[in-house]
């Protein structure tokens, strides 16, 4: 049992880089900061900056409240608008595969894990749970890397947004930078592909105790 524990460090470490990216995938997820725009119009964003997320749009005003009182104002994007560009939707539907599919890879790395330190000695089932781990790993990882570079290219190329009329923003900003988002989802996708890789990399010892 000890030679088999021995072999499996690589596979811990692949279930704590797992979680660890799997939750900066939520975390992502949820930010509004993806996009952070600079506006010159501040009739009513009232600070000059709004945040584009991938749910929704928010800025600071004091246009709803007064002169001396600030209110957040969020917009919510739905799937009826149109003119919402396929990199935010693209992301949203991502987002959440990852975040299905990170917790199986962390559930296969589990099973594996608890064989290997309960003594189980069945060695294809060990194996199967770590490579289905991987490609599980493996396809999470990729798809918080798409929309987060996606985002990050109209970041850098400064790409415009034909928002709805409702949302009280402009179609274009003067300057955009990268939001606390992007980056947060670069570190979730490392993360994760390093885990599908400690875990394809997974060799089962000599044991004569061994059972396929």
């Amino acid at each position: 049992m000890t030679s088999l524990v021995s072999t499996s460090h690589l596979q811990l470490a692949a279930f704590a880089f797992g979680t660890t990216g799997w939750i900066l995938c939520m975390i992502s997820m949820g930010l509004v900061e993806w996009r952070v725009w600079h506006v010159d119009n501040t009739t009513i964003i009232s600070s000059g900056i709004a945040w584009v997320g991938i749910w929704k749009v928010c800025f600071i005003s004091y246009l709803h409240v007064s002169s001396d009182l600030k209110e957040q104002i969020c917009h919510k994007m739905n799937d009826y608008e149109t003119s919402i560009p396929n990199a935010i939707f693209v992301a949203q539907g991502l987002l959440l595969i990852a975040m299905i599919v990170g917790a199986l890879g962390m559930a296969s790395t589990i099973f594996a894990l608890r064989s290997i330190y309960m003594g189980i000695l069945y060695k294809t089932q060990i194996i199967r749970f770590f490579l289905v781990a991987g490609f599980l790993y493996l396809a999470a990882g990729l798809c918080v890397l798409i929309p987060v570079s996606w985002n990050f290219y109209s970041v850098v190329h400064n790409q415009t947004i034909s928002f709805p009329p409702s949302f009280y923003m402009p179609s274009s900003p003067v300057t955009q930078e990268v939001g606390a988002a992007i980056p947060v989802g670069i570190i979730s996708a490392i993360l994760l592909l390093m885990s599908a890789t400690f875990s394809f990399s997974y060799r089962f010892p000599v044991t004569p105790n061994a059972r396929v």
